[in-house]
């Protein structure tokens, strides 16, 4: 894959903020070359001259947007911490064709791994996935999702729409269906406060035509912030 200029969304003291593409790898891959870890280590090393960068979470490949690096080991030790207790709010954008089981509501479950790398949602409780979900009509038969997990689980977002008939379009695991540009999964925005201040991120997907389509764009501008919204009970 040929390396890009990654674009950063913000650059604090402690952390920058880095608006991760679609297709591309957390780690590097043999075949592949670099990946987003290695590529703004090089990158922030050469416009900034940072020589830390500490990783505190990750996107799948398949996923674009928002993602945190920190700049120095105490950040990230905190934001790992912030993680593990669920305390940074997520919410991401999926696109999906056909009729969902339900269109808006929690989506919670044990999680177990499944064949060729996919997991599959459970009916057991003992440490489940959970995730609220909002969805809205954007074309006949296709509908945006804006999902908040509550865990943080492998492909947790990707399985839990799988699960009420709506695999995301465009995901090469989860749906047979791959006659499209892009898998259509996007870490939206991030809330969370550090050395007591607050902070808020909201990012719209840049790429993928049904993402940028104009019924999607006028959805995901309702959307925004996330936050904001009339949010299903947990």
């Amino acid at each position: 894959m040929t390396e890009q200029t990654l674009t950063v969304i913000d650059h604090q003291a402690d952390f920058v903020v880095i608006d991760k593409p679609q297709g591309l790898s957390f780690h590097d891959e043999d075949t592949l070359g670099s990946g987003l870890f290695s590529q703004i280590k090089a990158q922030l090393k050469t416009q900034f001259a940072l020589t830390e960068l500490y990783p505190v979470h990750r996107l799948d490949k398949m996923t674009s947007g928002l993602i945190i690096v920190a700049k120095n080991s105490a950040t990230a030790r905190a934001f790992q911490q912030q993680f593990e207790q669920h305390q940074v709010q997520k919410y991401y954008l999926a696109i999906a064709e056909g009729k969902p089981k339900k269109k808006q509501g929690l989506i919670k479950g044990d999680m177990e791994k499944s064949r060729r790398g996919m997991w599959k949602l459970l009916r057991t409780m003992d440490s489940p996935a959970i995730s609220q979900f909002l969805s809205f009509t954007i074309a006949p038969k296709q509908r945006l999702y804006l999902i908040k997990p509550h865990s943080g689980k492998t492909h947790q977002i990707r399985v839990a729409l799988n699960s009420i008939g709506v695999p995301i379009l465009g995901d090469p695991l989860y749906n047979s269906e791959l006659n499209t540009d892009r898998g259509y999964l996007h870490a939206f925005a991030l809330s969370f406060s550090l050395h007591n201040k607050q902070y808020q991120y909201c990012l719209p997907p840049s790429t993928g035509a049904v993402f940028n389509h104009t019924s999607t764009l006028a959805v995901i501008k309702q959307l925004t912030p996330p936050w904001q919204q009339s949010w299903p009970a947990l």
